[in-house]
């Protein structure tokens, strides 16, 4: 499944009947909805869409308090992970450890990625497997136990990686999940009783900061969702970015910081943000109430012709003058937005400026668009990295 997006957008606006499609594909199926004009509308499958930067931000914010007040990155199973004090505190404390982490190893990432990219990788798992090799003393400490770190590789393996939760039935995934919410609960509680004052890995954040009442297997998820946004979520937006400078000759030349906002633009890997009216109101000129489920597509936001010129086109010259106030949400917005967003893009930043600046780029892609998911994965490619033709001696 990868349409690309100019198929979207000669696909036919969709009946009510097109429920199905909603299901197998709704980022073809918004599209295709979408008339470039419309900043919030009523969708054949029923459903609430918004595309408009300020009905989006109106709806993520939640300043007037309309609806229900959520998280999706603290969401687990038995419901939202709280109080919203313990959610502070976890994000404060994973971002001053991927920040340390970023300051140590940046030397290091040129050796990196020599090591692990050149001269051809196959994206976007190479891009996950770079991420989650670099972050390895942040996702777990170097002294975690043989079976809690073969658990956590296992969920990337199996859960991570693009494509990876179909290569495997829903009975092996429930079965496998089962095993690894135990492994973590049991670490969880041999963690909480050791009392560390000083966190040094993600698990020990979550375990810190979510107190001492936090059930084991709600920190367990809250764990999980860090392993999804560190792996998952940074490796694919580090695989747009190498695909989009790989297919588009020249742009390897733009600054690094243009190029990993073009692509975050392009193709938001968090691109749908569900949220649920506590009150009936009007959004847009539209009317809205408990009943409705209201999508916030950052993948339209950050394509509405309105707020963008030439908004389908990868065009990373555009941030060397950003507009003072952009339709741009790639890590959501409002008090649950991401809270690791600044150390991201900031790694994010420093692998794109490795790879552009210190090897020549060639991309070789076995799709157009992306492979669907909970997050925008980039579509299958190889990349080839060579030296420079004018590198002095060569390496």
């Amino acid at each position: 499944m990868e349409p690309s997006a100019g198929a979207m957008e000669d696909q036919p606006v969709p009946e009510r009947r097109g429920a199905a499609w909603w299901r197998r594909d709704p980022l073809a199926y918004l599209s295709a909805e979408f008339d470039g004009t419309r900043d919030v509308w009523r969708s054949a499958s029923g459903r609430l869409c918004v595309a408009g930067p300020e009905a989006a931000r109106e709806v993520m914010g939640n300043r007037r308090g309309m609806f229900v007040e959520t998280s999706d990155f603290f969401h687990t199973r038995s419901g939202v992970f709280g109080p919203r004090a313990a959610q502070v505190d976890i994000g404060r404390g994973a971002r001053a450890l991927m920040r340390r982490r970023l300051d140590a190893g940046r030397a290091g990432l040129p050796r990196l990625v020599r090591d692990r990219l050149v001269p051809v990788s196959d994206w976007p798992d190479a891009g996950n497997l770079l991420v989650r090799e670099h972050l390895a003393d942040v996702l777990l400490r170097p002294d975690a136990a043989a079976p809690l770190r073969q658990a956590v590789d296992g969920v990337v393996d199996r859960a991570v990686l693009a494509g990876a939760r179909g290569r495997h039935s829903a009975v092996s995934r429930l079965l496998f999940r089962r095993r690894v919410m135990r492994v973590l609960a049991a670490e969880i509680r041999t963690r909480r009783a050791a009392r560390a004052d000083d966190p040094r890995d993600l698990l020990d954040v979550v375990v810190t900061g979510g107190g001492p009442s936090a059930r084991p297997d709600d920190l367990a998820e809250v764990y999980l969702s860090f392993l999804f946004a560190t792996v998952g979520s940074l490796g694919f937006a580090l695989g747009w970015a190498v695909y989009l400078v790989g297919t588009h000759p020249g742009t390897e030349r733009a600054q690094p910081e243009w190029i990993v906002r073009e692509a975050m633009r392009l193709w938001p890997v968090a691109w749908l943000f569900t949220r649920k009216p506590s009150d009936a109101h009007d959004l847009g000129n539209v009317t809205v109430g408990p009943h409705d489920d209201v999508d916030v597509c950052s993948y339209l936001v950050h394509r509405h012709p309105l707020h963008w010129d030439r908004p389908d086109e990868f065009v990373p010259c555009r941030w060397a003058a950003p507009p003072p106030d952009p339709a741009f949400m790639p890590f959501g917005y409002g008090p649950h937005s991401c809270a690791g967003a600044t150390v991201t893009m900031a790694l994010l930043e420093d692998l794109v400026r490795v790879i552009t600046h210190d090897w020549r780029l060639s991309v070789t892609a076995a799709g157009s668009g992306p492979q669907l998911g909970p997050a925008l994965a980039p579509p299958r490619f190889t990349a080839r990295l060579s030296d420079h033709i004018d590198a002095p001696g060569g390496r």
